[in-house]
């Protein structure tokens, strides 16, 4: 975990008067303003994600109250992937967190994941659109890996939000020629951003881009919600 510097301090949640229970950490600005991010894992991963950590930085810096939040499939146990069964769970869990963070913010609260957690969030949305003010997707899974005809994009034409996409040149789930076609899909504004060399993990498992790319989020995604419709 990257250590926060002073501008910020971090918290443990853990509510438990709603099911699923809302699990994780909460990053609040030293003077924060009046927006927030829920931001969620991968299917093989936590809030302890390098990934998610730096991103949920670069926001709480700029001001964003951000909860990284552990999806239900995960608080139940350490490691795995999540079951099919368990999605709807997860979408449950990931509302309780939004409801939590509305109760705590008085302006727009944004809802963001990598991978499966993002999939999740755009499923939600897609059911209740006017439960967030835009969406944040890193590395959205379009399809398994050699697998492009089994596509997940039956709920796009119905998300009504500002969704920004983050997508490595090489992800396996999904090209960016593949990306650029399933986003013609959705209604509501979007913008795709090309990470260049970057599979599926963004470059958080080695050398890559640690340092640029949470900025380079946060001015994309900054963009997008403050741009004319």
């Amino acid at each position: 975990m990257m250590n926060e510097p002073a501008a910020f301090s971090r918290q443990a949640i853990s509510e438990t008067s709603v099911i699923p229970a809302v699990r994780g950490y909460l990053l609040s600005p030293a003077n924060p303003g009046a927006e927030a991010l829920v931001l969620t894992h991968g299917a093989g991963g936590n809030t302890r994600s390098s990934l998610l950590a730096a991103v949920a930085e670069s926001f709480v810096v700029a001001g964003f109250t951000v909860l990284c939040c552990e999806l239900p499939f995960r608080q139940e146990r350490p490691y795995g992937p999540p079951r099919p069964s368990e999605a709807a769970r997860d979408r449950a869990g990931l509302k309780n967190a939004v409801g939590l963070m509305r109760s705590m913010i008085a302006g727009r609260v944004f809802l963001g994941g990598h991978s499966y957690g993002g999939r999740q969030a755009t499923m939600l949305c897609a059911d209740e659109p006017g439960l967030v003010d835009g969406l944040l997707l890193l590395s959205y899974p379009l399809h398994p890996p050699r697998k492009p005809e089994q596509l997940r994009t039956q709920h796009l034409p119905e998300l009504q939000v500002p969704s920004l996409f983050i997508h490595g040149t090489r992800d396996p789930f999904g090209s960016i020629a593949e990306m650029q076609a399933a986003l013609k899909l959705i209604p509501a504004k979007k913008e795709l951003v090309a990470v260049e060399g970057a599979g599926h993990d963004l470059g958080f498992k080695g050398k890559v881009r640690k340092e640029e790319l949470p900025a380079q989020v946060l001015r994309e995604f900054s963009n997008l919600i403050r741009a004319d419709p």
